[in-house]
């Protein structure tokens, strides 16, 4: 039983400690733009840029 009286204590710090630094993440702007990495994934960077229309003309 005197284990208790370290644990719980502990417990609690770890807990606010735990919300603190969800709070901060929020305030950080951590969960701002959710669907951005879901979409990069899907973006492929190997493919080669079309030739805007100056390139074009000079070739004609």
């Amino acid at each position: 039983m005197d284990v208790l009286w370290y644990l719980i204590p502990l417990a609690l710090l770890l807990g606010l400690c735990g919300l603190g630094i969800f709070v901060w993440t929020i305030r950080s702007g951590q969960y701002n733009d959710l669907d951005g990495a879901a979409r990069r994934i899907l973006i492929d960077d190997d493919d080669k840029p079309l030739p805007d229309s100056t390139t074009i003309r000079e070739e004609k």
